[in-house]
């Protein structure tokens, strides 16, 4: 399965570097045409709505169609609205090729991961999901860095972007095919097919939710935290650098140590309750970080990586243990749980800032953690007995 990995691996990386070259593109432009911040940020969140639309539906959209077809067509469609955005600048068009261009990314999201999990070779899925994940925080930087070098206002931008999705698209093309899913007739598919993964795996699913919201809910409202806490401008906006960096680094790591227990299922649950317990512990610094403002530095990182870790290591678990359409089902809800946690710590995180920044914003941060090192250690014990 070599030739699939390297095919998911090749297609994701040109891929997302062109999706996060055209996001900011696209807000720049918004912008430079004097539309409110307001509508701009409405814009960005279409991306969110579009992925939380497809993904209950992606084991349905697969079964209908195979997964590599499905692979094909998400891959197919963002190119499509890059298009569409260099040929009209109309703005509820803008606004529905950006809803198409989510719903095409929540759908490859999903398949992506899983096909990463299924091409695995026998007790190194953690190795290579890790580097994936790793791989997926890199294009964070690569399609920004490559904006800044073509500009804003050259028209090789959107170029650049088309080309770049145009080879993600060809690399798709090369994933090998698969054999039926064995479970083709028999798993649930749709909301019931969620459910059953919900049941299976609650804590799996708690886990996401916590790696979410440490590293993607926090992350989008870090640069109001450190302007909050008295830093400039710039240095509230390299909080998310620090935090995308945690993350990023710590992918790869944890992966690989998760394949290197003897009983790896259970090795997995000691590393996350691990990774809930250190995002726990630093909570406490967060009345220190007011007045102590190198204490911020650690603690972000800390929660990007811990949290990235989390996200990683419920991925890994969902991929040792299931196949075919359960494991589409699994991702899937993965997935959402993820960005849950990111909606929900973007939204209360930002309104608690505002409203209770001593207290309300240190006891959210601290019952996420608490709730979820609880549930991890319980389970782990439950395992294990």
């Amino acid at each position: 399965m070599r030739q699939g990995l390297l095919s998911v691996f090749g297609s994701t990386l040109f891929q997302l570097s062109g999706i996060f070259m055209l996001s900011p593109l696209l807000l720049l432009l918004l912008k430079k045409a004097d539309v409110s911040t307001t509508v701009a940020g409405l814009f960005a969140a279409t991306t969110w709505l579009g992925i939380f639309i497809v993904t209950p539906f992606a084991s349905l959209v697969t079964h209908r169609l195979g997964r590599r077809t499905a692979m094909w067509i998400a891959s197919t469609l963002p190119m499509v609205a890059a298009i569409g955005f260099m040929l009209t600048d109309v703005l509820w068009v803008w606004f529905a090729l950006e809803l198409m261009a989510g719903v095409a990314g929540g759908l490859r999201w999903v398949l992506a991961e899983a096909f990463i999990a299924e091409f695995a070779p026998p007790g190194q899925t953690g190795r290579y999901i890790g580097a994936y994940a790793t791989m997926v925080g890199l294009t964070f930087v690569i399609g920004p860095v490559l904006l800044a070098w073509v500009g804003t206002d050259s028209a090789a931008a959107f170029g650049l972007v088309i080309a770049l999705l145009a080879v993600g698209l060809a690399w798709t093309a090369l994933i090998p095919a698969l054999p039926p899913d064995p479970d083709h007739h028999t798993a649930g598919i749709g909301w019931q097919g969620l459910m059953r993964a919900v049941r299976a795996q609650p804590v799996i699913m708690l886990a996401g939710f916590v790696g979410g919201f440490f590293e993607l809910g926090l992350a989008s409202i870090l640069p109001l935290y450190g302007l909050t806490l008295g830093l400039g401008a710039s240095g509230a906006a390299l909080l998310v650098s620090v935090s995308g960096l945690g993350g990023m680094l710590a992918a790869l790591p944890a992966g690989m140590l998760a394949d290197r227990f003897t009983t790896p299922a259970h090795g997995r649950r000691t590393l996350m309750a691990v990774c809930a317990a250190v995002i726990l512990l630093s909570t406490f610094a967060l009345p220190w970080a007011a007045r102590a403002h190198w204490l911020i530095w650690p603690m972000v990182g800390i929660w990007g990586a811990a949290g990235g870790a989390l996200y990683t290591l419920s991925m890994i678990d969902i991929g040792a243990r299931d196949k075919g359409i359960v494991l589409v089902n699994a991702t899937a809800v993965l997935v959402l749980s993820y960005t849950l946690g990111g909606l929900v710590a973007s939204s209360a995180s930002g309104a608690l800032l505002e409203a209770s920044f001593a207290f309300g914003f240190p006891a959210l941060l601290m019952a996420v953690a608490a709730i979820g090192l609880t549930a991890l250690v319980r389970n782990r014990r439950a395992k294990a007995a």
